[in-house]
């Protein structure tokens, strides 16, 4: 559910109609319903709330300062992958012991910065940067808490490049040689072994994928159990997908069901989930003005939106949802929806019935803040939009869109003498 809908024929987020927000702040614009994240995560936190657990908040799939501390707010923490997402995560008001680090390229920097602002825990991905952890805790005096990071090598049954639990991807440890590297881990003088990590990729539709892995999980704790390694947190990640087009993701309830009972044969465990796309996805949309039309071979409807502002499909072969910000009862056209980029990958639709369009129109593509902001850019020198909120009849930007002079902030032309 969302809070997208028609009145009198006319978008509306909550209770603000889109082309009102248009008007004041231009187009193109993210548009964020901040009911509908709420709803959307209180669903999956609630969900698991007869059991140890601390939703972490993926920060990569929309790291917006607003969106983290409404977050924050309802008692999330922050899944980080950089040190700038933790530096977002914590000026957005989200507890240090809150925070999980993930990724397989931290920095010595970036773990000193992790280890100053006292996180909860590092998920290690390879026995290199385990040392490097512990290089980087003992020039401080402090210990790292930390959870490896395992790869059950399951398939997740999604799109290659947000897979993450196969063999052949680059995250975590094999899990045949996982015990030993928590034994190397056991003997560090610096590092505290506090818990398990594993997360096998994104935009999954079924169960079953987490089910394997998790059963995967809990036997290899087992083990560790038999080292005499205490396992306190449990990391499943995230990955849970949302409806695009046809797909029937599983309900927050059904995901935590089967984790449940799995996880009964682990007691003692806090778990952690890591949720991005399932509790941003829906709740925001992109809009954009219609430009221009052309027809020729094919028809081809012209906005002011971009590969640059919404890269998925492009990136991907993602598909969203399009629809008219105005119904005045037009028909649709196959068509293919293209921005300004100088690419011919640049479409946000390619070959669809979409909303018979003209000069001026504003269109609505849905299902747009999950790895939507997050993942633009400055592409053809082109300054990245603004992001709207919206609660109830009132709307703010919560991010300015850039000018033509932020796009060389910080460059200069070199002084030869």
């Amino acid at each position: 559910m969302n809070h997208f809908e028609y009145r009198h024929h006319v978008l509306h987020c909550e209770e603000v109609p889109v082309p009102l927000i248009a008007q004041g702040v231009g187009t193109p614009f993210y548009l964020y319903s901040s009911a509908t994240l709420t709803r959307h995560f209180l669903a999956m936190d609630q969900a698991f709330a007869d059991l140890p657990h601390l939703t972490c908040f993926a920060v990569k799939s929309c790291s917006n300062l607003a969106v983290l501390n409404l977050f924050a707010g309802l008692g999330g923490g922050a899944d980080i992958v950089s040190g700038g997402e933790l530096f977002r995560a914590l000026a957005a008001g989200v507890e240090p012991r809150k925070i999980v680090y993930s990724g397989v390229g931290k920095t010595p920097e970036e773990m000193r910065y992790a280890l100053l602002s006292g996180i909860l825990m590092f998920n290690v991905e390879s026995s290199q940067e385990l040392a490097a952890l512990q290089a980087v805790a003992a020039g401080l005096g402090v210990k790292a808490p930390v959870a490896l990071r395992i790869n059950p090598d399951v398939d997740p049954q999604t799109h290659a490049y947000i897979s993450t639990g196969l063999a052949k991807n680059k995250f975590g440890l094999p899990i045949e040689q996982a015990a030993a590297v928590y034994e190397e881990a056991k003997g560090l003088s610096h590092i505290e072994v506090v818990g398990v990590s594993c997360h096998i990729g994104s935009q999954l539709t079924s169960v079953a994928p987490f089910v394997e892995s998790i059963h995967k999980v809990i036997a290899f704790i087992r083990r560790l159990t038999g080292l005499g390694i205490t396992v306190k947190y449990l990391d499943m990640g995230g990955g849970l997908g949302i409806r695009y087009d046809q797909e029937n993701p599983p309900e927050p309830a059904e995901y935590a069901a089967a984790l449940k009972q799995a996880l009964a044969e682990a007691p003692g465990c806090t778990l952690i989930i890591e949720p991005g796309r399932v509790i941003v996805g829906n709740a925001a949309i992109l809009v954009t003005k219609v430009l221009y039309t052309k027809s020729g071979a094919k028809h081809f409807i012209v906005v002011d939106a971009g590969m640059n502002d919404l890269a998925r499909p492009s990136l991907y072969g993602a598909h969203h949802a399009v629809l008219p910000v105005m119904e005045r009862g037009q028909g649709q056209m196959t068509a293919d929806l293209v921005g300004p980029i100088c690419e011919t990958g640049d479409f946000l639709a390619r070959e669809r019935p979409l909303p018979e369009s003209e000069s001026g129109d504003l269109l609505a593509v849905l299902s747009a803040g999950a790895y939507g902001f997050s993942m633009s850019s400055n592409y053809n020198s082109r300054p990245r939009v603004a992001e709207v909120m919206v609660r109830g009849d009132k709307f703010q930007v919560i991010r300015q869109r850039e000018t033509l002079a932020s796009l060389i902030q910080g460059e200069r032309i070199p002084d030869w003498e």
